[in-house]
C-alpha cells in the first residue's frame, strides 16, 4: 500500500482553465488527475450534440486536451479520471483511443462507466412503479414527460474504483457525482471498504474541496483576494491522501494562488444544505466534524470527518424544455444615466402592454447599479453609465421573437444617448429547466467496460 496518494483537480467545469490540466500533471508529482466536466443543464446540451451527430455528446475539448497530456501521464503512470464522457462516454472513448493510436501510444486501457442515462427507459421505469416524481415540489412527472430532454443518475465512486481494478488508466463516465471522481482513487489505493464510513466521509470531502478546480486555492476568494498571489498563473489544488482518511490539501510549489484554511473553508461551505447531511451516492458526510490545520505553506490537513450509511437511493438530474426566452441591453451614458435607463425599460414594457403578448416573466436589472445585490443596492443616482438589461420568458417563440424587435427601436424613439447596441436583434433560446427526483439504487446497474489500443 502506498504511503499517500496526490490526486490533482484539472478542470472545474467545462470551460474552465485550459492550461490547469497540463500544468498539474507537468510541474509535480500527482499520481491522478480527476477532471469534473458536468453540470445539469450540460447534460441537455450533450444530449441534443448527440441526436444532431451519434458520435458527439461528450466534452469534445477532452481530445486536444488528451493529446496534449497523454504521452506526460503514460510516462508517469498518472491515471485519468473524468465525467467528460457526458451523454456519451463511448464515443468519447473513441476518439480519445483514435488519438491516442496517432501519437504511437500502445496498450492504453479506457474504461468506460455505462448505465447513468435512462432517458430511453423512463416510461419503462414507470410502468415499475418507479414514479420520479419531483423530489422538491412532488409534482407527478406527466407535467413534462413529452418534453424531457436528458436523465441521469448521479453515480458515484464505486463503479469507477471498479474501472480501476480492471486495469484502466482512463476512467471516462457519464453523470457521476463530482465527488466521486476524487473518492475514488482513494477507495482503489487504498482498499477502503465501501461501508468504512468515516474514510469514505473524508474522501467525500476532498472531493467537494477539489471539484471546483482553482476556487479552493485562491481563485473567487473573498476573504482576503488582494493578498492572492500571482493569479494568473493560478495553481489548482491537490489532495494528498492517507489510508487513515486525513487529507492535505495543496498545490505545485511554485505555482500562483495560494493554500489556506481560509481558501479550504470558503470551498467547503460551497453548494452545501444541511452541513451534518451531505447526501452523495457513497456516504452522509457530516460537515460539522471537519477538523482542519494549517500545516505548512500552503498545505492544509483535514481529518476526523465523521460519515454515516449511504441512503437506498441514487439522484437522477433530468432537464426538460420549458419555453423561450430572450435577453437584450442598451447602455445610457451620464447625465441621468439612471433616470433615462428606468425610463426606457416603462417605454418598452408599455409598448410589450400594447401588443397584448403573453409572457411568464419580464425581468430589468440596472448593470451598473442594482445588478448584483437587486433592491440592497446602494442608491448611487448620479453614475457615469447604466447598462439596462431586459429579459423575457414565455411559451410563445413568436413573443420572444416579437420582443426582440421591440429592443432596437428604443434608441431613437426613447431617451437619449444611447450606445451599446451590438450583435443584432435578441434571438428567442430555448429554456431548459431542471427536474431532480430520486430512484431506488436496485432499479439501476452501472455497468464498465474496458476499451484499449
Amino acid at each position: 500500500m502506498k504511503e499517500f496518494v496526490r490526486i490533482a483537480s484539472g478542470q472545474g467545469f467545462w470551460g474552465d482553465l485550459l492550461s490547469a490540466p497540463y500544468d498539474q500533471v507537468t510541474r509535480g508529482p500527482v499520481d491522478y488527475l480527476m477532471m469534473d466536466y458536468l453540470a445539469e443543464v450540460t447534460m441537455s446540451i450533450m444530449q441534443k450534440q448527440r441526436k444532431r451527430d451519434s458520435k458527439l455528446g461528450y466534452a469534445r475539448d477532452l481530445i486536444p486536451l488528451m493529446e496534449q497530456i497523454l504521452p506526460t501521464c503514460v510516462e508517469r503512470n498518472i491515471k485519468i479520471i473524468t465525467n467528460g464522457g457526458g451523454v456519451n462516454p463511448l464515443a468519447c472513448s473513441e476518439a480519445i483511443l483514435e488519438a491516442a493510436k496517432k501519437m504511437g501510444i500502445k496498450k492504453l486501457r479506457i474504461g468506460v462507466v455505462l448505465g447513468d442515462d435512462i432517458l430511453e427507459r423512463i416510461d419503462g421505469l414507470r410502468k415499475k412503479n418507479i414514479e420520479l416524481k419531483n423530489m422538491e415540489s412532488g409534482e407527478s412527472l406527466d407535467s413534462v414527460r413529452d418534453r424531457l430532454q436528458s436523465a441521469n443518475v448521479y453515480f458515484g465512486a464505486f463503479p469507477i474504483v471498479q474501472a480501476l481494478r480492471q486495469g484502466a488508466e482512463i476512467v471516462l463516465t457519464g453523470r457521476t457525482t463530482d465527488t466521486g471522481l476524487t473518492l475514488a482513487p482513494m477507495m482503489y489505493e487504498f482498499d477502503w471498504p465501501v461501508n468504512d464510513w468515516n474514510r469514505i466521509a473524508s474522501g467525500t470531502v476532498a472531493g467537494h474541496i477539489l471539484e471546483c478546480g482553482g476556487q479552493a486555492s485562491g481563485g473567487n476568494f473573498s476573504a482576503d483576494w488582494r493578498r492572492v498571489p500571482d493569479m494568473a498563473h493560478i495553481g489548482f489544488p491537490i489532495a494528498e491522501a492517507y489510508p487513515n482518511g486525513d487529507i492535505v490539501i495543496t498545490k505545485h510549489e511554485g505555482s500562483g494562488g495560494l493554500v489556506t484554511m481560509q481558501t479550504v473553508k470558503e470551498q467547503l461551505l460551497y453548494e452545501i444544505g444541511d452541513p451534518k447531511t451531505y447526501i452523495t451516492p457513497d456516504c452522509i458526510a457530516d460537515f460539522t466534524t471537519i477538523h482542519l490545520e494549517q500545516v505548512g505553506k500552503d498545505r492544509v490537513r483535514m481529518s476526523g470527518v465523521r460519515g454515516r450509511p449511504a441512503t437506498e437511493f441514487y439522484k437522477v438530474s433530468m432537464s426538460y424544455f420549458d419555453g423561450y426566452t430572450a435577453l437584450g441591453t442598451l447602455t445610457y451614458s451620464w447625465p441621468d444615466a439612471l433616470e433615462k435607463a428606468k425610463a426606457a425599460d416603462q417605454v418598452l414594457r408599455a409598448r410589450l402592454a400594447d401588443l397584448n403578448l403573453d409572457f411568464e416573466e419580464i425581468r430589468t436589472e440596472f448593470l451598473g447599479h442594482d445588478s448584483s445585490h437587486g433592491p440592497l443596492s446602494p442608491q448611487h443616482e448620479d453614475v457615469n453609465e447604466v447598462a439596462l438589461r431586459v429579459g423575457v420568458r414565455s411559451q410563445s417563440f413568436e413573443a420572444v421573437e416579437r420582443f426582440g424587435k421591440e429592443l432596437a427601436p428604443l434608441i431613437l424613439t426613447g431617451p437619449p444617448s444611447v450606445t451599446g447596441f451590438a450583435g443584432g436583434r435578441p434571438k428567442p433560446s430555448e429554456v431548459i429547466s431542471y427536474w431532480p427526483a430520486l430512484i431506488q439504487k436496485q432499479a439501476v446497474i452501472p455497468e464498465i467496460i474496458i476499451k484499449e489500443t
